[in-house]
């Protein structure tokens, strides 16, 4: 574990750094609403998938094993400012960056602000505009006093899986409410907004179960390389790591990892419902565990899920 003092902050964020092989890009990881990157992510970032490059499993500010500052705000922008802080604290240029669930829309604001850090982006089933979703949204409307005197103990008691549960006990409960407020609120710009606009390689993941996903189908619309999960749903990298790791490399473009576009599989196209190119028949199959997704079919815009 390392760490580095924020001054604005009076906090430290912490951080694993796993040594790699070879000179490639390093990989930095963050985890989504009340979970820990080393829970999500240590066992992806070993994957032979991945190459065995360097990577660094970063712990927000409020989570995991990173401190608790009572007066920061918990707002995506605040926290991807404290990631870029690491990244320049290490010296480190045109990362690639990972982010899952409200760890998407963190890195997608980091991406956004300080282009010069990352190389690729590859978001997993992101926050990208405000509304909240099945997790943050309770959370949010709860007082933020009530929940941490009470809230934050019940929904331990009653969390419907429980990995979730014991990763969120390592969450603040004051952090992890103020996050959800800040989800629920949205940020200006927007996260998709954000993601729309960067010039940069750029990846979305989606759990099979997850669909129909409305943040899916406008990651295609805007041209941005949609795979699937297969097996998994909005927790992929526990559900189905094997088939995260593969998408990932593929996404990132380590070579024997991905399919014949290098993302694993086919790209949507979002203008025809079905997939560009050759039908899905004629297409060489995508690696096991691993599939492009067909758009999916198309409903009114829902507010996005948030954590599991």
């Amino acid at each position: 574990m390392r760490e580095l003092f924020l001054a604005a902050q009076r906090a430290h964020i912490r951080w694993i750094d796993l040594p790699g092989a070879g000179d490639g890009p390093v990989r930095v990881f963050v985890h989504g609403l009340g979970c820990t990157a080393a829970s999500d992510f240590a066992h992806i970032a070993a994957h032979p998938a991945l190459g065995g490059g360097r990577a660094l499993l970063v712990d927000l500010l409020g989570h995991g094993l990173s401190d608790r500052p009572a007066d920061f705000d918990y707002r995506m922008e605040s926290q991807a400012a404290a990631v870029a802080a690491v990244l320049d604290h290490l010296a480190l240029t045109g990362v690639d960056l990972v982010g899952h669930s409200m760890g998407g829309a963190v890195t997608i604001h980091l991406a956004a602000s300080r282009p010069e850090l990352v190389a690729r982006l590859v978001v997993a089933e992101p926050n990208l505009y405000g509304g909240g979703g099945a997790f943050s949204s309770p959370v949010a409307a709860m007082d933020e006093k009530v929940f941490v005197a009470e809230g934050f103990a019940r929904l331990l008691a009653v969390a419907f899986r429980a990995d979730y549960a014991a990763r969120m006990r390592l969450a603040d409960p004051l952090a992890l409410h103020r996050s959800a407020v800040a989800l629920v609120e949205g940020s200006t710009p927007a996260p998709g907004d954000l993601l729309a606009g960067l010039k940069i390689p750029r990846t979305y993941l989606v759990g099979q179960s997850s669909l129909p996903d409305p943040g899916a189908e406008k990651a295609a619309a805007w041209g941005i390389p949609v795979v699937e999960i297969p097996g998994a749903g909005h927790n992929m990298s526990l559900d189905n790591p094997e088939g995260f790791a593969r998408a990932l490399g593929g996404a990132l473009g380590i070579d024997g990892h991905g399919g014949d576009d290098g993302h694993g599989g086919r790209e949507w196209d979002g203008r025809h419902g079905g997939y560009g190119g050759d039908s899905p028949g004629r297409s060489a199959p995508a690696p096991p565990n691993v599939r492009q997704s067909p758009v999916p079919g198309h409903r009114a815009p829902t507010p996005h899920r948030t954590g599991p």
